[in-house]
C-alpha cells in the first residue's frame, strides 16, 4: 500500500515536470510559427490592452505539453480517453477561432461538441446531493445535459479570464494544483496525474506568458484548460454523492466563476450581447483604479489561492470527525474561512469603494455611459 502511494505520487511529480519542460521548450517555436502565419494580437477585440504583434497560438504548446505526458502516464480507460479526445476537440475549436475567427454560435457549437465527447465515455453527473433534499439520482438525459452545460460554462469562464498577461495560466495553475491534491486524497490517480500535468503545463507557459507576455494562449489554450479542469471536476463529482463534491470545484474555480457572473450580469443590464467582448472584467476593473497589469494579476492570484486553500481545508480539516467536535481543526477551518472571506471583501473594497472615491474614474464611467447610446444609434 505504501509503495503504491509512493508510485502514484511519483507519477504525479513526473507528469508535472515533463509537462513543464515540454511547454517551456515548445512555446517559442509555436510563437514563431504563429508569427509566420500572421496569428498575432492586433487589439481588435476591445478586451486586451497590450502590445500589437504578440503571437496567439500558445494553446498549441499547452496541448502538446499536456498530451505527451498524459499518453505516457495515464491508464487510457474509456473515461480518460473521452476526456483527452474532448480536450483535443476543444483545442481544435479554439485554434480555428485563433486562425480565422468564429461567429459566437459556431464557437458555442464547437464547445458543445467537445463537452459532449466525454459524456459518451461515461463522464457525466450520475448522482447529486441537493441541500435539504439529500441524495438524488439524476436521469441520464438530465445528467448529460447538466454536464455539457457545466463544461461549456467553465471553458468560457477561463476564456473570459484571459485578458491580462499570465492571468488565466496562473489561475488555472492554482486550480489544477488544488485539484491534484484533492484527487490524490480520493485515490483517483489518473485524475490527479492529469491535473498535475495541467499544473506543470501552466507553469511552463507562464515562463513566456507572464507580464510582459511574449505569447498569448489564445482561445486554443483557454478552451483546453477550461475543458480539462471542468471534465476532471465532473469525473470526481460523478463518483461521489457528497455535497463537498460540488462545493470543492466551485471554491477552486470561484474567481473565474465570479468574474463571468459579474460580466454577464453587466452586459444583460446594459442590453449588450453576452458574447460581445469588453473591458468590464474584474482584472480590467483593477486596471481602471490604477493597478499595473503585474499588480492586478498578483492580487487575483492571491485571491484565487485563498479560495483554493478554503477548498482544501473543507476537504482535509474536519472540525467534527465521527460526530465529535475537535477544537484545533475547527480553529484552522475558521482561520482559513476568515482569510478567504477577508480577501473577497478586500477585492470588493478595492473595486467598488476605492472606485467611488476616485472622481477621475467616476467621470470616465459617466462619459462612457453617455457615449454608448451614440454608438448604438
Amino acid at each position: 500500500m505504501v509503495w503504491q502511494q509512493f508510485s502514484d505520487h511519483l507519477q504525479v511529480l513526473w507528469g508535472a515536470l515533463i509537462a513543464l519542460g515540454v511547454v517551456v521548450a515548445l512555446t517559442p517555436a509555436v510563437g514563431g510559427m504563429a508569427r509566420l502565419l500572421g496569428v498575432v494580437d492586433r487589439q481588435e477585440d476591445g478586451r486586451r490592452k497590450t502590445r500589437t504583434g504578440v503571437p496567439r497560438l500558445g494553446g498549441l504548446a499547452l496541448f502538446l505539453g499536456i498530451f505527451v505526458p498524459a499518453l505516457a502516464f495515464l491508464h487510457l480507460s474509456g473515461q480518460m480517453r473521452g476526456i483527452l479526445l474532448g480536450a483535443a476537440v476543444a483545442t481544435t475549436v479554439g485554434a480555428i477561432d485563433d486562425f480565422r475567427g468564429l461567429r459566437w454560435w459556431e464557437k458555442l457549437a464547437g464547445q458543445t461538441l467537445a463537452a459532449a465527447v466525454p459524456t459518451g465515455a461515461g463522464v457525466w453527473v450520475h448522482t447529486f446531493t441537493f441541500p435539504l433534499l439529500g441524495f438524488q439520482a439524476l436521469p441520464k438525459p438530465v445528467g448529460i445535459a447538466a454536464t455539457v452545460i457545466g463544461i461549456v460554462a467553465v471553458m468560457n469562464m477561463v476564456n473570459f479570464l484571459d485578458g491580462l498577461d499570465g492571468l488565466a495560466a496562473g489561475v488555472c495553475a492554482i486550480s489544477a494544483f488544488s485539484f491534484t491534491i484533492i484527487e490524490l486524497s480520493r485515490g483517483a490517480t489518473d485524475a490527479a496525474v492529469l491535473t498535475a500535468i495541467v499544473f506543470g503545463g501552466c507553469l511552463g507557459f507562464l515562463r513566456h506568458n507572464f507580464y510582459p507576455a511574449r505569447i498569448f494562449m489564445g482561445d486554443s489554450g483557454a478552451l483546453l484548460l477550461g475543458f480539462t479542469l471542468a471534465a476532471v471536476s465532473v469525473d470526481g463529482l460523478s463518483k461521489t454523492a457528497l455535497l463537498s463534491g460540488l462545493v470543492l470545484p466551485l471554491l477552486v474555480l470561484a474567481v473565474p466563476l465570479l468574474d463571468t457572473s459579474f460580466v454577464v450580469a453587466k452586459r444583460i443590464k446594459s442590453g449588450r450581447p453576452i458574447y460581445e467582448a469588453d473591458r468590464t472584467h474584474l482584472h480590467h476593473r483593477f486596471e481602471n483604479i490604477g493597478f499595473s497589469q503585474r499588480r492586478a494579476v498578483v492580487y487575483l492570484y492571491c485571491w484565487c489561492a485563498t479560495l483554493a486553500l478554503a477548498a482544501l481545508a473543507t476537504r482535509f480539516v474536519s472540525p467534527h470527525p465521527h460526530g465529535h467536535v475537535h477544537l484545533i481543526p475547527l480553529a484552522i477551518d475558521s482561520a482559513i474561512g476568515v482569510l478567504a472571506i477577508g480577501s473577497s471583501l478586500y477585492v470588493v473594497y478595492l473595486l467598488e469603494i476605492v472606485k467611488l472615491a476616485n472622481p477621475f474614474i467616476r467621470r470616465r464611467e459617466e462619459a462612457e455611459k453617455a457615449e454608448r447610446p451614440r454608438k448604438t444609434a
